[in-house]
C-alpha cells in the first residue's frame, strides 16, 4: 500500500526500538527473507566447518554455506533466506540435536533447529560494560551452549531458548574477555589473556572470585569433545588421564584447535597438524594459503581458508560463488556484468584503505585479479566503470595521498596502464574520485584539489587518440565525489561543508572546453550550506540533489543554467495535517531513478526508501530491520533497467532486490501478475501486475463480465489489494485485467486465480 511517512518520525521511532530491544530480555523469530531478495556476499572466509550427516557446514563471515559430500550441492543460509544480521563472529553445531547457534558481531544470535530460525538478542551485558558486545565462541554440550563474550561467559539452554547463568570476569577496575570457553563434564573452562579459567557448574558459577585459575598466561583456544584440549598462540594443552600434557610440536601462530573422531586438530596458519587424543603425531600437511579453521568430515580433512572458501589436501574448493570479499562501495552494470569498487572516504575526505581493489562478475562467474593479489600498491579504489563500446577495458581510479594515487586503466582484468600517479608536486593534490561515461562514450574522472589553480576542482578527461588524461579546471569548490552526466552536461556533487555545492557543466559536444556556461549552486539556490553528497536527474530533467542535511529538487537544470537566481525545492509530505521535509537534517548518500521515473533514496544510518515520482509518497521502505540490508548505510544504489533489479551496495556486503520496475516505455513489456494463483491461507499481501506502460488504464472483471476494480497505474507497476469496488475482498475465482495505455495504442490483458 502507498502511503506517506514523517521520516523524522520514523527515524526516531526505529532508533527507540533498537535501543528497546537492546535493554529488554527479548528472544523472538521474525521473517526479513523474501523470494525477491538475493545476497551477492562473499563466502570465501571461512570460521568454522561443522558437520551435519554427509553434509559440512562452513561459516563464513555473512552466512553459511552446506556443502553435499555425496552430491556435490552448494547451498547458502545468509540474511536473504533466513539469517536475521551479518558479521558472524562465531558457530557451533550438534548434529545429533540438528541444532546450531551462529553470533554476531552485535551481540544477538541465531538459533537454527528443524523447527526454523530464531533470533534471540537478550544475551546478558555486564554492568557498566561500554565494550564491544561481539560473540567470541559459541560451544554446544548437549542442550546447553556456553558462549563466550568480552566480558564473560554465559549458558544457554537451547532447548528453552533462554539464557541461564552468566559468570562477569569483572576485576574490580576492568573486565577480562573470554576468548573461548567449553564445558566438559561438569566444569566450564575458559581461555582469556589473563589465563585458564575454571569453574564447576554450580551456584557459585557467576561469581568471578570463585574462579580457579588452572594455568596463567595467554590462553586463546578452549575445546572440548571428548578430550579436553586448550592452548596459547604457540602452545597446545590437552587432557592426558587426570593431568594435563603439551604437545611435543613447536607452533607459530595458532589459529585454531578442534577435537573430533579422537582427534586434536591444530591450525597453525598455513599448516594443519593432527593428533590422536594422546598426544601422538599423526600427521602435519599444508594447504598452501592462510587457514582459520580445519576439520574433519566423513573421515576426510578440510581446511577454512581466509581467502577461498574450503579447501582439501587435493587443492579443490568448495564455497557459492561471490566476490572476493564483502567490502563494497559502488557499483557498476553493463550487459548483465557488475564491477565493485571496495574503497571509501572518511567524511568525504580521508581514504579508506581496504586495499582489495575491484571484483568483476563476468556474467557467469565472479572474477578477483591477479594485479591485486599481493600487491605492494595501497589501493583506496573509489570507482570503477567499464567502457560501454568495450566491455573488456576497465578504468578505476585510486584515490589516496601516496605516489601511487591515479587513475588506472585494465584490459580482461589484467593491468595496462597508470594515469596521472605523479601529476602534482603534492601527493594531496590532484586526486581522482569518480568516474562516468556519457552518452558519446566520453570518460570523466572527478578531481579533488587541483594543482596551481583558483578553480579547486575539475576533472580529468580521457583522450583515446593519445591514451592519456587532460586536465579540466571547473568551479571553486573544495572536494568532488562520483560525477553523473546528461545530455552534454555534467553534474558533481562537492561535498565539504565550507565550500560545498552542486557544480552543473554544460559542455556540450566540447568537455574539454573552460568557456561554457558553468554554475555552482550553494546557499543563494536554497541548498543547505554544507556540501552535496549525491544527485540523480530524473526522466522530467529535475535534479534531485542530496545533502548533508536533507534533500532538495531543482526543476528542469537547462532552464536553471541561465536562470538568474534558480532555486532549489525540498519535499513537503504532509503527515496528521502537519507539513514535513522529508528528509530533513539527515544525510542523503545516494538517489537512483528507475525507468518509471520512481526514486530509490538512501540515508545515513536510516536504510533506503522508494518514493513516487514526485516523492511525496514512500512506496516501500528497508533497514537492516525489516529487510536482508547488511547496514542501514547504503553507499550505492544501482538499476538494471532490463530486468528491475535494485542493488544496494554495503561497506559489508551487496543485496540484490528484484523490483517491480523494468524498461518502462509507453508500451506494455510483457505484462505479469504474481503471485498466481493467490492463495488467501498462503499470501495476505497485495497483487502486483508489472511490465505496464508508463500510464496505464486498468480494469479488473470477474468471469462474467462485471467489473470488480478499475484504476490508473503510473511507473510500470500497480499493486491490487485484492477489493472490489466496495472495498471488500473478492470471492474465490477467476480474473481478468485489462489494460489499455495512455493513448490506447497499446493493450495486454493477463487473468489470475483467487482462492479464498
Amino acid at each position: 500500500m502507498h502511503h506517506q511517512l514523517n521520516f523524522n518520525l520514523f527515524y526516531r521511532k526505529i532508533f527507540s526500538t533498537v535501543l528497546l530491544l537492546a535493554c529488554s530480555a527479548l528472544v523472538f523469530g521474525q521473517n526479513i527473507s523474501s523470494k525477491k531478495w538475493k545476497d551477492l556476499f562473499s563466502y570465501n572466509n571461512v570460521l568454522k566447518i561443522s558437520q551435519d550427516d554427509t553434509k559440512l557446514i562452513a561459516a563464513t563471515e555473512n552466512g553459511l554455506f552446506y556443502y553435499d559430500i555425496a552430491n556435490g550441492e552448494i547451498t547458502k543460509l545468509s540474511k536473504t533466506n533466513g539469517l536475521h544480521e551479518v558479521k558472524i563472529t562465531a558457530f557451533d553445531y550438534n548434529p545429533t540435536t540438528k541444532i546450531g547457534l551462529i553470533g554476531y558481531t552485535s551481540g544477538a544470535m541465531d538459533i537454527i533447529s528443524p523447527e526454523g530460525i530464531t533470533y534471540v538478542v537478550d544475551i546478558p551485558v555486564a554492568q557498566g560494560f561500554n565494550g564491544d558486545k561481539k560473540i567470541n565462541h559459541i560451544s554446544i554440550v548437549g542442550n546447553s551452549a556456553i558462549v563466550s563474550v568480552n566480558y564473560g561467559v554465559s549458558i544457554f539452554n537451547l532447548e528453552k531458548k533462554e539464557f541461564g547463568a552468566t559468570a562477569f570476569f569483572n576485576t574490580g577496575s576492568s573486565y577480562i574477555a573470554s576468548k573461548e570457553a567449553t564445558i566438559k563434564g561438569d566444569k566450564i573452562y575458559s581461555a582469556t589473556a589473563n589465563g585458564l579459567l575454571s569453574h564447576d557448574l554450580n551456584v557459585t558459577f557467576p561469581v568471578f572470585t570463585t574462579w580457579t585459575t588452572l594455568f596463567t598466561g595467554n590462553f586463546t583456544q578452549a575445546v572440548s569433545n571428548g578430550t579436553l584440549a586448550f592452548a596459547t598462540p604457540n602452545t597446545v594443552y590437552y587432557e592426558n588421564g587426570a593431568t594435563f600434557s603439551t604437545l611435543a610440536a613447536s607452533f607459530t601462530e595458532i589459529n585454531d584447535v578442534e577435537v573430533k573422531d579422537s582427534k586434536i586438530i591444530i591450525t597453525d596458519k598455513t599448516r594443519i597438524f593432527v593428533y590422536s587424543n594422546t598426544g601422538t603425531a599423526q600427521t602435519n600437511v599444508t594447504f598452501a594459503e592462510d587457514c582459520n579453521t580445519a576439520n574433519f568430515v566423513l573421515g576426510k580433512l578440510y581446511g577454512g581458508t581466509k581467502l577461498s572458501g574450503v579447501k582439501d589436501l587435493d587443492s579443490k574448493f568448495y564455497k557459492p560463488d561471490g566476490p572476493y570479499n564483502n567490502a563494497s562501495y559502488k557499483l557498476s552494470i553493463l550487459n548483465n556484468q557488475l564491477w565493485v569498487s571496495t574503497g571509501g572516504l572518511v567524511s568525504y575526505n580521508g581514504p579508506i584503505y581496504r586495499d582489495f581493489g575491484y571484483y568483476h562478475f563476468d556474467g557467469t562467474k565472479w572474477i578477483y585479479p591477479q594485479y591485486f593479489v599481493n600487491n605492494p600498491i595501497l589501493f583506496n579504489v573509489m570507482d570503477v566503470v567499464p567502457n560501454p563500446s568495450n566491455p573488456s577495458q576497465v578504468f578505476f581510479t585510486n584515490h589516496n595521498f601516496a605516489g601511487d594515487k591515479g587513475i588506472y586503466k585494465m584490459e580482461n582484468d589484467a593491468f595496462v596502464k597508470r594515469y596521472k600517479s605523479n601529476d602534482a608536486s603534492n601527493n594531496y593534490l590532484n586526486r581522482p574520485i569518480g568516474l562516468t561515461y556519457d552518452e558519446n562514450n566520453n570518460l570523466f574522472a572527478t578531481v579533488f584539489a587541483i594543482e596551481n589553480s583558483p578553480l579547486g576542482t575539475g576533472y580529468y578527461l580521457y583522450n583515446q587518440g593519445i591514451d592519456d588524461f587532460s586536465l579540466v579546471p571547473v568551479a571553486t569548490v573544495s572536494g568532488v565525489l562520483k560525477p553523473v552526466t546528461k545530455d552534454g552536461n555534467i553534474f558533481i556533487p562537492a561535498p565539504f561543508a565550507a565550500d560545498g555545492g552542486l557544480v552543473i557543466k554544460k559542455y556540450g559536444t566540447n568537455p574539454a572546453s573552460t568557456n561554457v556556461p558553468t554554475k555552482v549552486f550553494r546557499l543563494a539556490n536554497n541548498l543547505p550550506a554544507n556540501g552535496i553528497v549525491s544527485v540523480a536527474i530524473d526522466l522530467n530533467d529535475d535534479v534531485w540533489i542530496g545533502t548533508r542535511l536533507g534533500l532538495r529538487i531543482l526543476p528542469n537544470f537547462e532552464s536553471a543554467l541561465t536562470d538568474l537566481s534558480p532555486q532549489t525545492e525540498p519535499v513537503i509530505i504532509t503527515q496528521n495535517g502537519i507539513g514535513e521535509e522529508l528528509f530533513r537534517d539527515n544525510v542523503v548518500l545516494q538517489i537512483a531513478v528507475d525507468s518509471g521515473n520512481h526514486k530509490w533514496v538512501s540515508v545515513d544510518g536510516g536504510g533506503v526508501y522508494y518514493l513516487s515520482e514526485d516523492g511525496q509518497q514512500t512506496l516501500k521502505q528497508f533497514t537492516k530491520e525489516n529487510s536482508p540490508l547488511p547496514t542501514n548505510t547504503v553507499t550505492d544504489i544501482q538499476i538494471d533497467e532490463k530486468t528491475g533489479k535494485v542493488y544496494f551496495v554495503t561497506f559489508d556486503g551487496i543485496v540484490v532486490y528484484q523490483g517491480d520496475v523494468a524498461g518502462v516505455t509507453s508500451e506494455f513489456n510483457n505484462v505479469t501478475v504474481y503471485p498466481n494463483p493467490v492463495v488467501q491461507s498462503q499470501f495476505r499481501g497485495n497483487v502486483t501486475i508489472r511490465g505496464l506502460a508508463n500510464k496505464a488504464n486498468i480494469r479488473i472483471t470477474d468471469a462474467a463480465g462485471n467489473l470488480v476494480h478499475s484504476a490508473i497505474a503510473r511507473g510500470g507497476f500497480y499493486e491490487w489489494n485484492l477489493n472490489n469496488q466496495k472495498g471488500k475482498r473478492v470471492a474465490s475465482g477467476v480474473y481478468f485485467m485489462l489494460m489499455t495505455n495512455d493513448d490506447a495504442t497499446s493493450k495486454a490483458t493477463v487473468k489470475i486465480a483467487v482462492v479464498n
